[in-house]
């Protein structure tokens, strides 16, 4: 029976192109539009981490002005720590795993003439930061806690360096000229690109991961400069590089991997009698006011899903829904035009049943069709997208196969909403009426 209703449903949009093209255009826009904002969203609040996000932690400590608080919040702590803190923290080694760590960069001096230097964005972090984030390897490995302790002057590349320098091959071993300095290349990382940058949402939740890694104290050996957002509350008790670093300026992240509920506990307790510690020395003027986010809490509180896109997301939801309106009068339009065939079929048996499955078939029909053609629009809106923003949304705006199903199914949901009350009242057309009417 579903096929020979199917069968039916083709025979009406050959009787009434226009009027199943209007319907197809109708649903399609509204899909595609919903879809653009959808994928975009869905993209930017995905879990970038979710083998182990519930166990990683960034740690926040609130060393602000004892006169206002960090942002509009007054009980939400600096987003980021002091290397006073980054340093203490680190030294504590109270995690099961630990990296403080900072952003930077300098110029890259190739030995090949034929390129010429360039500058290049440094992750600062330990040893930690590799296994802790998964970061995956195609040539060597990281750094060890004696590299950390020496303040080596080691370096893991990225795969695009790796590429760039050393035109791709295994380049471990090999020294490069980094800010004037000789670092000898210990490890490439093979192509990462977490999304979110969940591990710095502070200085681009979605920029490209740095393209140098080195150890974090290389930062006050080498005098490397802050890169991203530096705050600071208070000026800095002298002048120069030195004065700035000891300051209570922020530029520093610091992420725990705790494995257990018992492990967050302990540690919390630990941050906790740390800043006490702290006030006794004069710190922290603030009321005790710590906080340990795991990866989708971290992100949910910095807004890495932008108001502007939650916003175009439920705009679009509301031109979806004016479309189905639309498909609604049309869907009405149609089936008036076919009451005689209706009256006919119930003359002849069918019941009310019979003709609500079927005009069912046909409007979930003409949603499938709507769900492809709008598929085909929302991926020239992601490109639209693209093209706007440039590199940035890159990653972001692309149809995977969750959206694409999701897509088809809103589709047929949508139709088949939009097609109850036209087949409702097609249902309930008097065959009498129709039949004296011929």
């Amino acid at each position: 029976m579903f096929n020979y209703y199917l069968k039916l449903a083709f025979k009406s949009f050959k009787r009434n192109p226009i009027l199943t093209g209007l319907m197809v255009a109708a649903i399609a826009l509204g899909i595609g539009a919903s879809m653009t904002t959808v994928t975009v969203n869905y993209l930017m609040s995905a879990d970038p981490i979710p083998s182990k996000s519930g166990q990683l932690f960034h740690v926040q400590v609130d060393s602000w002005d004892p006169n206002r608080g960090f942002n509009d919040e007054p009980n939400t702590p600096p987003n980021q720590l002091t290397w006073t803190e980054a340093k203490n923290l680190m030294s504590a080694n109270k995690a099961y795993r630990q990296s403080a760590m900072a952003k930077s960069g300098a110029i890259i001096e190739p030995s090949n003439g034929d390129i010429s230097p360039f500058e290049a964005s440094i992750r600062l972090a330990f040893k930690d930061f590799f296994p802790m984030f998964n970061v995956p390897f195609k040539y060597g490995n990281a750094w060890d806690q004696k590299a950390d302790d020496d303040r080596q002057m080691v370096v893991v590349l990225s795969k695009d360096i790796n590429d760039k320098v050393f035109a791709g091959q295994n380049s471990v071993g090999k020294s490069i000229i980094i800010g004037g300095k000789s670092f000898r290349v210990i490890g490439v990382l093979a192509s990462w690109q977490p999304l979110p940058k969940f591990y710095d949402v502070n200085n681009g939740a979605f920029d490209e991961p740095e393209e140098l890694f080195m150890p974090f104290y290389l930062k006050q050996e080498l005098e490397l400069p802050n890169w991203g957002n530096t705050n600071c509350w208070k000026t800095p008790d002298g002048e120069g590089f030195a004065a700035f670093l000891q300051s209570e300026c922020i530029n520093f992240q610091m992420w725990v991997e705790l494995p257990t509920l018992q492990d967050k506990q302990a540690y919390m307790a630990f941050l906790n009698n740390y800043v006490n510690d702290q006030k006794e020395l004069g710190r922290f003027p603030r009321p005790l006011n710590n906080q340990i986010l795991n990866v989708m809490q971290w992100m949910d509180d910095q807004d890495v899903v932008a108001d502007d896109a939650q916003i175009m997301m439920w705009l679009s939801f509301m031109f979806l829904l004016v479309c189905l309106l639309n498909t609604i009068g049309l869907q009405l339009a149609k089936f008036s035009a076919k009451s005689a065939e209706i009256g006919l079929r119930r003359a002849v048996g069918a019941t009310k049943g019979d003709l609500f499955f079927q005009y069912t078939i046909e409007t979930a029909a003409v949603g499938i069709a709507g769900g492809i053609l709008g598929l085909g629009l929302a991926f020239l809106g992601l490109v639209g997208i693209r093209r706007l923003y440039g590199d940035v949304l890159n990653d972001l705006a692309s149809l995977d196969a969750t959206m694409i199903t999701l897509a088809l199914l809103l589709s047929l949901l949508a139709s088949v909403c939009a097609g109850l009350y036209p087949t409702w009242r097609a249902c309930n057309i008097a065959p009498a009426s129709q039949l004296k009417s011929q």
